[in-house]
């Protein structure tokens, strides 16, 4: 089985480069293509610097993750699609990772992860990764899937401007095995640097009772997010 490693983008040049190196390095024989799918948003270079680096680039018609990463997905050929965030640093065993699990019995899933951080605090974070609960989940973890079973569940929602790959999770859940790959990969903690770490928490528990319980829109989560975090 081949995989297709879709990644995507939004002013993500100072990190794409080596993320796309990593891919390369350990995709081996099990590496069918990396898709980077840029938002129509940025303005640096992130498609320029993919391109020289031998990725398939494509610029996204409208902005939101979800939308470019569906975007990717139709276009890519390998049998897997494995979802990864431009600064999240990948496992070196993604790909016999991936086949393991899929061979295994599972039909789609993350792994754990870890921040580039000490931060005790976080760490607390990251341990919570391994439990199966959706308060656990986060598109940083990275996410892969049989091609044939994306398109059954007709990909992520287009509608949803964050939050886009819970929806996904829950959907697919009711449907297809979920698992999680007991490695860490790395995240950014740039997020909590940037503000602090109880104001990244109570913003992230907020949005996530606002998105379980179904009544706020996807407006009403954006804007709660700008109004609590700032961002760089």
């Amino acid at each position: 089985m081949k995989i297709s490693v879709i990644i995507p983008t939004y002013n993500e040049a100072e990190n794409i480069d080596a993320l796309i190196e990593r891919i390369h390095q350990y995709g081996g024989v099990h590496l069918q293509e990396i898709i980077v799918s840029d938002s129509p948003n940025s303005v640096d270079q992130t498609i320029q610097i993919a391109q020289k680096l031998g990725a398939k680039t494509i610029k996204s018609s409208r902005k939101g993750r979800g939308i470019q990463m569906n975007a990717a997905a139709k276009i890519a050929q390998g049998e897997i699609l494995y979802f990864v965030h431009a600064d999240t640093i990948i496992h070196q065993d993604f790909a016999n990772d991936i086949i393991k699990a899929l061979e295994n019995g599972i039909d789609f899933g993350c792994y754990r992860y870890q921040f580039n951080s000490s931060n005790w605090l976080l760490k607390i974070n990251a341990f919570c990764t391994r439990f199966p609960f959706i308060w656990c989940r986060g598109g940083d973890q990275t996410l892969f899937i049989r091609k044939s079973d994306f398109d059954k569940m007709s990909g992520f929602c287009e509608n949803h401007q964050i939050m886009e790959d819970y929806e996904f999770i829950l959907r697919a859940k009711k449907e297809l095995k979920f698992g999680i790959i007991p490695k860490n990969v790395i995240v950014s903690a740039r997020k909590y640097e940037t503000n602090s770490y109880l104001r990244v928490q109570k913003a992230n528990f907020k949005v996530m009772r606002m998105f379980l319980s179904g009544r706020a829109s996807q407006q009403e989560m954006v804007e709660t997010y700008r109004q609590m975090l700032d961002y760089r």
